[in-house]
């Protein structure tokens, strides 16, 4: 069967994109903060550089406009002669002098004299429109930089999802891992079931989302991911799955959402990745392979079996028939 189109891809992107907002996009303007972490790094650089060199050059000209104003570039800067900035002589002189302020670097041959009401209110004003930028953009910088998007590139999901018995029930499993050696504090395992249906009233409802129990009433959602667990939902009366055959499961159409969220120990910040199991990725009959060994003094895993399945007798019949 031809791929069909997800709700959400294998890597976690949810495939929706939003159109025809109106002045509904004014919206992005009021949280302009959150827009700016969101968007790309490459659009973050850009306006990192385009604010930081348009400040720079519009604080440089205000400089270098007192110093024409005043006279300061026809004049011999001299023992008998105070300009406003000493040995400021054009626009570059003036732009060094700025920088040479706002980075505090201070070589100490160009400096404000104290002749110069204008020069200090703008060396005030400069102080605290850097300060502010400063902070704006480079807490922008920080924030996304200590994003936990990409600690979800270590927790793995299985290729596909199985059906087979479990304690005599039937049940529908996945696995879950976590490669790195730092724990998951608080880990949670939440599933959704994506799948059209029809009410009795006729409304048709084109991505109707249903929950999955994997463990809610017995604790069994909280995780302790050291090493891969598998997931299981028990497939009875109340499961969306309860009609659910061998037969019929080659003509549905549905799509399972996983959600596994957790704290990331070393920086104490909440991370969710995602990942999802259409109807041709479910395996009928089908039961994961054992990953752990015992070793001298520890378990080893061996990811390399993490995706493997094998075949078990399992009866064809929903749990229904």
């Amino acid at each position: 069967r031809r791929e069909r189109q997800r709700f959400v891809d294998k890597n976690g992107r949810c495939n929706v994109q939003h159109g025809n907002l109106g002045g509904e996009s004014s919206r992005y303007l009021s949280d302009f903060f959150t827009t700016l972490v969101d968007l790309k790094w490459r659009w973050n650089l850009l306006i990192f550089l385009l604010t930081y060199t348009v400040a720079w050059l519009v604080m440089a000209s205000m400089w270098w406009g007192i110093a024409y104003l005043r006279g300061d570039l026809q004049q011999a800067h001299g023992d008998s002669y105070s300009p406003c900035v000493a040995n400021v002589y054009n626009f570059p002189s003036a732009f060094l002098f700025f920088v040479e302020t706002e980075a505090t670097i201070g070589y100490g041959h160009r400096y404000i004299t104290e002749r110069c009401p204008e020069g200090i209110v703008l060396f005030l004003f400069q102080s605290l429109l850097g300060s502010v930028v400063d902070a704006f953009l480079i807490g922008c910088m920080f924030i996304k930089m200590s994003q936990p998007k990409k600690r979800a590139e270590t927790l793995m999901f299985s290729r596909a999802a199985v059906i087979s018995q479990r304690d005599a029930k039937l049940c529908l499993m996945f696995r879950v891992g976590n490669l790195r050696n730092s724990h998951m504090v608080s880990a949670q395992i939440r599933c959704k079931l994506i799948k059209s249906r029809q009410t009795p009233e006729g409304e048709f409802l084109p991505l109707d989302q249903c929950e999955l129990d994997v463990g809610f009433g017995t604790g069994a959602d909280q995780l302790f991911l050291v090493s891969p667990l598998t997931i299981c939902h028990e497939i009875n009366s109340e499961s969306p799955f309860f009609c659910l055959s061998q037969r019929s499961l080659r003509s549905e159409q549905f799509e399972i959402v996983v959600i596994l969220e957790g704290i990331v120990e070393t920086t104490g910040m909440t991370c969710q990745a995602r990942t999802s199991y259409t109807e041709d990725e479910v395996l009928w009959g089908h039961r994961f392979l054992p990953v752990m060994s015992l070793e001298d003094g520890f378990f080893r895993v061996d990811y390399s079996q993490f995706h493997a399945t094998f075949e078990v007798p399992t009866p064809p019949y929903s749990v229904k028939e």
